[in-house]
């Protein structure tokens, strides 16, 4: 996962608009860069689930995850 481009939220899930938008962006990237299975929400300071995460899983939770994999368009 840490080779090639790192998935964005689908929009659904992280609006582009949002002003944060680029933060999360980046701290999501860099998290799975690292290897971390998670990061700190620039805005809440919560813990999200990265796409490395998910994809580890296997299978959609039905959750509503920012980075959800298995989210069809």
């Amino acid at each position: 996962m840490t080779d090639g481009p790192v998935p964005r939220p689908h929009p659904s899930r992280c609006s582009p608009d949002r002003r944060d938008y680029g933060a999360i962006v980046i701290a999501h990237e860099v998290a799975v860069r690292a290897g971390e299975a998670t990061y700190r929400d620039p805005a809440t300071g919560l813990s999200v689930l990265t796409v490395a995460t998910h994809l580890e899983r296997g299978t959609c939770c039905d959750s509503g995850c920012r980075h959800c994999p298995y989210l069809v368009d």
